[in-house]
Formats: C-alpha cells, structure tokens, sequence
C-alpha cells in the first residue's frame, strides 16, 4: 500500500539525517496521496529507515498498513492536510532553526529565499509534543506560509509534493544559520515590502525556473 509514497518517505528521512537537519528519532515526515498518507513511524531512525517500516494511515489517523504506530506527532501532520492543499509534510528538529524558535517571535526576511515559504517565518508558541494544543498553535502560525518555527521544538514545512517540502527545510535551516552569523556580527537587515515586491516581479519578469537554456541565452 502506497509503496511508492513509502519508498519517498523513507529516502526522505535519510537525506535529510545525512543533512544534520534530523538526528536519531527526532522528527518526523509524511507524503498524502489521496485520502491517504504515508508516515514515519515512532521510535524510527531516520537515518536507517526502510520503506516497509513507513506507516500507512487514513486521513482520520487509522492505521492501515505498517508495523510501527506512526509518529506521535500523527494529529499535527493530519491537521495540515485537513486545513491546508498539501501534498507533503516534514518535522524537523534542525539545530540552527530550533536554536533560533527559543529566542525569536519571527525570522525576518534576511533573504530572498525565504520569500519561497511566504515571508517571514512566524513561531508558533511552546506546547507539549503530540498534543492537539501543539497541532493547533502550529498550523496556525503554517497559515499563508510553507514553513513555520515551533517554539524550543524545531521547524515543520509544507509543499504540494515531498521533494520541496524537504527543499524548504533545507532552505529555512540555512536561513537560521545566515541569521544567527549576520547577528553575531551586528543588526541583520531585513528586505522590506517594496523589496520583496520586487523580487517577485523580477521572477515573473525573467521567467525563473520555467526556461531552457537555450530560450534564456536568447532572452
């Protein structure tokens, strides 16, 4: 049952443990196809995890395959599939991201890339792992957004499909760490409204990520 969507889930989990961005049992990943998803399952190691041992579940959180329960945070992944359009969710416990939720309100636009989550990335307030008060506060703070910070927790990232929801966190995680050096060193500054605007007239201008080269070396 949904084996390919197991067999993602798991490559997820690796790549991003070889990332340092997981680390042991510590976050959480989960791709839906229809009224399904498929999800890690609690007490895995990322590092090691293997297609079979990723959970199956209906979108009421029933167990339909796999020989692990899924992971304890099942009720917030199941929250932003039923709030949000998307395709994938991953949880992580990044080091820089998770440093920076036990300080920050909001990371700031320091960089263009996080224009790619929304906009600044808003903290969600601390509550208890696995709780529906955690669900609720974070798909809260998710709203508009593809990527938000939990408070003393870690980081959660939403797209249409698994690939860039695990690009976001990558993306966020190095956001944290520009940010964490650019304020060692003095005042981050911060791209304002009229600079963001621009940034996105600049995509749609130059047709970012939509061209062949040879139609880019024309243009």
């Amino acid at each position: 049952m949904l084996d390919t969507a197991r067999d993602r889930v798991a490559a997820a989990g690796r790549r991003l443990a070889a990332a340092g961005l997981v680390v042991a049992t510590a976050g959480n990943i989960s791709e839906r196809e229809g009224d399904r998803v498929a999800i890690t399952p609690t007490g895995a190691v990322l590092a090691e995890l293997r297609p079979e041992q990723v959970a199956v579940v209906d979108l009421d959180g029933g167990q339909l395959d796999g020989p692990l329960a899924p992971t304890s945070e099942l009720e917030l992944h199941l929250g932003v599939y039923g709030r949000y359009e998307a395709g994938a969710v991953v949880h992580t416990h990044s080091p820089l991201a998770t440093t920076l939720s036990c300080v920050l309100d909001e990371l700031p636009v320091i960089h263009y890339h996080l224009l790619m989550a929304g906009g600044p990335i808003r903290v969600a307030p601390y509550r208890t792992y696995g709780t529906p008060e955690l669900a609720k506060v974070t798909l809260d703070a998710l709203q508009d957004r593809g990527a938000a910070l939990m408070a003393n927790h870690g980081a959660i990232t939403q797209a249409h499909n698994l690939d860039t929801a695990v690009e976001l966190s990558l993306i966020l995680e190095w956001a944290c760490s520009v940010y964490w050096h650019a304020q060692a060193i003095g005042n981050p500054r911060v791209l304002d409204a009229a600079q963001q605007r621009e940034f996105f007239e600049a995509v749609a201008r130059r047709g970012y990520g939509t061209k062949s080269a040879a139609t880019a070396e024309e243009g």
